[in-house]
């Protein structure tokens, strides 16, 4: 993943305005498959370009995996247009900033640029498409990069592993049970061929959406679009994605993982609906109720009064096929991660039994509507959360409705979901523990 700091600290600080207004757009197809979604906003001189692919993780092979994550390096390395280290300077000159990262499911790029920069936006972007150098060099330069990007965040990070030691015990034949920065022996043994057939497999227009949001004139825009992506040639191969459905859980499973650490840990994931099903709202509402806040559940109870951790937390996965949810707690110095998971256990359980108070649950839904206004409080945020809801669910208005469906979980939706899916039948422990000490 690519951090880049902003040039500019006033476009990284611009929100929009009115935000709780209905956000317009307009969106149509090229002919060649790429579907384009326009967001106009004349308040602040900025534009986002940004391309997502529907690509991620779970589209490779077993035996070739973190290409979708390595691919978001390995296109900023330059184009047939683009000299080798130059993509950057590109945007940086004109006073913008760029970025990209790599889930499960796609890869979103995007560049924030002033507003009279947005062809050289959309240029970079038709060259990233259709003009990518991938050669030996380039990955050569990436596999080191990613090496050591797994090191700092993986490896070397204390409990650093803890997402992918959870989904390889969680899923036993969907590709999500690897991880998104794939394991590095696949990308040692992979040749310059089997890039350059990635490359030629995902990275067409009829597999990507391309979303601008800002200060722009939309006729222009079109036009531009036309010039710089309409002559990219279209896939005539059907595009990959696994049809696997995952066996359900049927008995708890336990493990114990000893890192670099002071202090032990308790992870507890959850296999939970995939996004944009009627139930994952209330699983993710009850993420929230949990552990969002300092006058969260998990937090008040094991934290504040209890004493027996020092951080806990929970956070579902918005995946596009079932997923999981992960609450965990960093236990205080001389706690058994026993006694803190029966603490994290019974805070669940109250859940089951009790159904939240009105003022909690309006609270909830306070926490959530602020959520979904931050998410699209800038013109970056616009701009993916229109792409994400075209590509997940092909209706980018749920930019404007999705708040709706939260809305409309009851205390009772709430209560049911906890009871369904954070039980001790569907779901991985993991307790981490110190490594030993080394004896004299």
């Amino acid at each position: 993943m690519r951090l880049l700091a902003y040039v500019i600290l006033f476009f990284l600080g611009t929100t929009v305005h009115a935000q709780m207004n209905k956000i317009e757009f307009t969106e149509y197809d090229l002919d060649n498959g790429l579907h384009v979604i326009l967001h106009q906003d004349a308040s602040t001189p900025i534009v986002t370009v940004s391309v997502m692919y529907h690509v991620g993780s779970k589209n490779e092979k077993p035996d070739k995996t973190g290409f979708a994550h390595f691919f978001e390096h390995l296109l900023f390395e330059g184009s047939e247009n683009i000299k080798r280290g130059e993509y950057d300077s590109y945007v940086e000159s004109a006073g913008g900033t760029l970025n990209a990262n790599t889930t499960y499911d796609r890869t979103f790029y995007f560049e924030i640029l002033p507003s009279n920069q947005l062809e050289l936006g959309l240029w970079l972007e038709s060259e990233r498409m259709l003009h990518a150098v991938v050669d030996i060099e380039g990955v050569e330069t990436q596999r080191q990069v990613v090496k050591e990007e797994r090191r700092q965040r993986i490896d070397n990070q204390p409990y650093g592993s803890v997402v992918e030691e959870s989904m390889k015990r969680m899923y036993s034949s969907h590709p999500y049970k690897w991880p998104v920065i794939g394991y590095m022996e696949h990308l040692n043994a992979a040749e310059e061929a089997d890039y350059k057939q990635f490359y030629a497999d995902f990275y067409v227009p009829n597999n990507a959406v391309l979303s601008i949001a800002g200060d722009i004139d939309i006729n222009q825009t079109k036009e531009w679009i036309a010039k710089y992506f309409g002559s990219i040639p279209k896939s005539t191969k059907q595009i990959y994605r696994p049809s696997i459905t995952e066996p359900n859980l049927t008995s708890e499973i336990r493990d114990t993982i000893y890192d670099n650490i002071q202090l032990p840990a308790v992870i507890q994931t959850y296999r939970i609906p995939a996004q944009g099903t009627p139930e994952f709202y209330a699983v993710s509402m009850l993420a929230t109720l949990l552990s969002q806040g300092e006058s969260s559940r998990l937090n008040k109870a094991l934290v504040d009064e209890q004493q027996k951790a020092l951080f806990v937390g929970a956070f579902p996965f918005e995946l596009e096929d079932p997923g999981v949810s992960i609450a965990f707690a960093i236990c205080n110095m001389g706690l058994d991660p026993a006694d803190v998971e029966m603490a994290m256990d019974a805070e669940v359980d109250k859940v089951k039994n009790e159904l939240i108070s009105d003022e909690e649950f309006q609270k909830l839904k306070n926490q959530i509507e602020n959520d979904f206004i931050s998410s699209n409080a800038r013109m970056s945020g616009i701009a993916e959360s229109l792409a994400n809801y075209h590509m997940y669910f092909g209706n980018a208005d749920l930019i404007n409705t999705e708040i709706d469906r939260y809305l409309a979980v009851t205390k009772e939706d709430i209560m049911e979901a906890a009871k369904n899916y954070f039980n001790k039948e569907n779901r991985v422990v993991l307790y981490y523990l110190p490594k030993p000490t080394a004896q004299p």
